[in-house]
């Protein structure tokens, strides 16, 4: 135990190997440190745990972050953690040969609770969803500095977990937009504007495994957002591209990313709802048909509207794929597991009237492990299906 470090103890005996010790387990120290502050943890019988970051204003009061005594949790520990992330990242998955755009520390899953990183060439994207990973911020510039020399830096913090984690980070100044390849295919990713990281990386794998099943196909990409799956599409000999997003700015995106790889692609601005309705009443079928909404909900109380959301989409999507065609459907909320997922879509093709073949389930990519003993880092859901009638 490092006597310098404050020490917290827990009222019960913890026997998880789960990083989260959430505040209705902790005693509250007589002299509270300050949020994100790194702590010695210790059991109910003195005995020390682990060493990490509390919080006595969150509802996850500490990340476990070390486990063995002798380490102490500092700017060598977190320079040894993201070179670790980075060579699976380029040692181990060779994600240079595939992209210049990929997760570089995916929180949890590195071992990093509170971190995520993503890297768009020269610039990295830093989000903190943590007091203490906001608060060790120039520990974490500098490891990343060290495996990126030259880098740039955005960073943020979203709202709602400044309020959670109680903190307050108004964000680094806006960076200019960095232009990235994917499987050959270029995309602009602008951090500073439409979406918060610039470019979701995460369905790089999905995009091109969809991208080698349309040559030649009609293609519909609902909720299209900068254009992934739909440049993909078009720069992969799609006869016609469609895309579908209600957000005028992304859409501004995505025309660039198309006019960046010579594709061709129709964007529509419009809500998928009354668009899909139309397109069904006119008998308008497609080849290929991409579904991929935003997060419906952060809150476990929301769960079962967001599937009763999922459920409406995927039903009115169901309905403008041809027979025999291709449909992808996706879900990046988290509180949604795999087996509701899958049950909604099983309820969808009834309520459609449709009998759906599943060809392949996924995720994002390897870039974002999770831990067995964390799934809350697992959050991206893929399925892949034909429509046999």
């Amino acid at each position: 135990m490092n006597s310098e470090l404050p020490v917290v103890r827990l009222k019960n005996a913890w026997r998880s190997t789960h990083p989260w010790i959430f505040q209705k387990l902790v005693e509250k120290p007589a002299i509270k440190p300050k949020p994100g502050s790194i702590v010695d943890i210790v059991g109910v019988d003195g005995v020390w745990i682990g060493r990490g970051f509390y919080n006595g204003h969150s509802r996850i009061a500490l990340r476990i972050l070390e486990t063995d005594p002798d380490i102490a949790v500092d700017a060598g520990w977190f320079a040894r953690k993201i070179a670790a992330a980075v060579s699976l990242r380029r040692d181990v998955l060779k994600l240079d040969a595939v992209s210049d755009a990929w997760r570089v520390v995916h929180s949890e899953g590195d071992g990093l609770s509170g971190l995520v990183a993503d890297r768009y060439g020269d610039l990295l994207v830093v989000e903190y969803f943590s007091a203490g990973m906001f608060r060790h911020r120039e520990w974490i510039y500098d490891a990343l500095r060290a495996q990126f020399p030259g880098c740039r830096f955005h960073a943020f913090a979203d709202e709602h977990i400044q309020k959670q984690e109680s903190f307050d980070f108004r964000g680094s100044e806006p960076a200019a937009p960095a232009i990235i390849s994917e499987h050959g295919i270029r995309f602009r990713a602008d951090p500073a504007g439409a979406h918060k990281t610039g470019f979701f990386a995460d369905q790089r794998d999905n995009r091109e495994w969809l991208s080698q099943q349309v040559a030649g196909q009609r293609v519909l990409d609902l909720c299209c957002n900068t254009g992934g799956f739909g440049v993909y599409a078009a720069a992969r000999g799609a006869s016609e591209v469609v895309g579908i997003d209600i957000d005028e700015d992304v859409l501004a995106i995505a025309k660039g990313n198309a006019k960046l790889n010579n594709a061709h692609v129709k964007f529509v601005q419009a809500d998928i709802f009354p668009w899909l309705r139309d397109a069904g009443n006119r008998g308008d079928l497609f080849d290929v048909v991409i579904l991929d909404p935003a997060k419906m909900t952060r809150d476990r109380e929301q769960v079962i509207p967001a599937l009763k959301k999922y459920l409406d989409m995927n039903k009115l999507a169901l309905g403008v794929v041809k027979p025999g065609g291709l449909f992808a459907t996706f879900s990046c909320t988290g509180l949604v597991s795999e087996e509701q997922f899958l049950d909604m879509l099983r309820r969808a093709a009834f309520y459609a009237g449709r009998t759906v073949q599943v060809l392949k389930v996924s995720g994002a990519g390897a870039d974002h492990p999770w831990l067995a003993q964390v799934q809350e880092s697992r959050y991206l859901k893929a399925v892949f299906c034909r429509v046999l009638d």
